[in-house]
């Protein structure tokens, strides 16, 4: 009797048993020494051999949570109809932009190809009321800056520069002449804009040591001087052009038709950031500019000071976005790459890192949520905005370094995006007011102060 019930469960067994499988799994490993070993195993010892195979499969089969950088979900605080334009640009900017991001920016060339979809999105001039323009909260301004950045900061650049400081300087500081005859154009992406402020010989000092110069003769300006990292410049219809007044010293601005005589742009090659933006040196030499096509609310650097308040708080987001692009594409990828039979997120350092990047992450978004809030109820300052910047630009810088040490060497390689990022964020670390100029703004604001030279 005994006899038969183990001919039966051995039959019982070979049907349960893939023949083709047991014989990959005999080249491989000695099963009989195998059957040998589990044999001598007593109960509690096979209970645990069991429990443990049970665990194991059962993580395997475990769906692992998704890879989302937003870990206050900051999301749940947007209406349903913002969570659509948020999803809108996420979804352009992952079908559209995410396939040909680093092909471009290897290249170092526009893709122009997208402008025409990205008109359709209607977010340009966000916050702006009017003249087409969505009206929508700055808060939706931000979440917008990040939705690109989170894939690609180039694109990310070229919409701040044209949404915010061209349209803004046409927002704050134009007539209505001029407000009607641009916005609406520039909203539907019918026509580029550039902005024009920092000079070869003058960058953070450019409030009071400005070089470009212009005189009025009767009814025209003319023009004169350099500027320097003028984003778009090399194919933008209009450029707002910040000069400095022969008589008076007073800084003004003058919209720049960029096919105007005395106007000329020169790509800045070699660049190691930013390499899609279309970044030039231009040269102004005796360009005349007509009365009609100065900023009539543009009369000192102070107007010239607010576009660059109501920016700066859009590229603290960016600084969010370019970390949270860097920090989703580590943790990815440490769910896929595999060392030591694992895959690598199951590393205790690795996951450090990852805990380390979340951080910063989640407290630059906090913060520059905030900063948006305080400017849609108007109590936005110059100090706000630049200790956001401060920030945001410093915490990304560490992020990104955190997400190509945990890819090792693969990080280096375009083809991971993170590499990208890293050489990105160096660019954020510096532009619209670098770490040590926002700094001094915030030590004088809350020391009384002024410790600029």
């Amino acid at each position: 009797m005994q006899l038969f019930n183990k001919i039966k469960k051995v039959i019982h067994l070979m049907k349960e048993v893939d023949v083709n499988e047991l014989a990959k799994i005999s080249e491989k490993i000695d099963l009989s020494e195998i059957m040998k070993t589990v044999g001598e195993l007593n109960e509690s010892q096979l209970n645990g051999l069991m429990k443990m195979l049970t665990e194991k499969q059962k993580k395997g089969q475990s769906k692992l949570p998704p890879i989302d950088g937003d870990f206050y979900d900051y999301d749940l605080k947007l209406s349903q109809e913002h969570r659509e334009i948020q999803m809108k640009v996420r979804n352009f900017m992952e079908d559209e932009v995410e396939p040909i991001a680093n092909t471009y920016w290897n290249k170092a060339e526009f893709p122009f190809e997208i402008l025409s979809k990205l008109a359709k999105l209607n977010i340009c001039g966000v916050a702006y009321k009017g003249y087409g323009c969505p009206d929508l909260p700055f808060v939706m301004e931000g979440i917008i800056a990040e939705e690109i950045a989170r894939v690609d900061v180039s694109i990310s650049t070229f919409f701040g520069v044209h949404s915010g400081l061209a349209m803004g300087s046409i927002y704050l500081c134009g007539s209505e002449d001029q407000k009607q005859e641009w916005l609406p154009k520039m909203q539907k992406l019918e026509a580029i804009g550039a902005f024009g402020l920092t000079e070869p010989n003058v960058g953070s000092a450019v409030a009071g040591g400005m070089e470009t110069t212009c005189r009025i003769e009767g009814d025209e300006w003319i023009l004169n001087g350099q500027k320097k990292w003028i984003g778009n410049a090399t194919f933008a219809d209009i450029t707002v052009i910040w000069a400095r007044d022969e008589v008076s010293n007073q800084v003004k601005g003058f919209i720049v038709r960029t096919d105007n005589p005395g106007y000329k742009a020169e790509k800045i090659e070699n660049k190691m950031a930013l390499r899609t933006v279309q970044n030039a040196i231009i040269t102004l030499t005796d360009c005349r500019v007509s009365e009609g096509d100065r900023l009539q609310h543009a009369n000192s650097f102070r107007d010239t000071a607010k576009v660059l308040r109501m920016t700066r708080a859009g590229v603290a987001w960016q600084a969010v976005g370019c970390a949270r692009g860097a920090y989703e594409s580590a943790l990815k990828y440490t769910k896929k790459r595999e060392q030591f039979g694992k895959p690598i997120a199951k590393f205790q350092l690795i996951q450090n890192h990852l805990v380390e990047m979340l951080s910063n992450l989640t407290a630059m978004k906090s913060m520059v949520y905030r900063l948006s809030e305080l400017q849609d109820q108007g109590l936005l300052t110059d100090e706000h905005a630049s200790l956001a910047k401060v920030f945001c630009s410093m915490r990304t810088r560490d992020v990104v370094s955190r997400a190509r040490e945990v890819m090792g060497g693969n990080g280096i390689l375009l083809e991971y995006d993170v590499a990208r990022f890293v050489a990105d964020a160096e660019a954020i670390y510096s532009y619209e007011g670098t770490k040590e100029i926002n700094s001094l703004i915030v030590g004088r604001a809350i020391t009384g102060y002024s410790a600029f030279v």
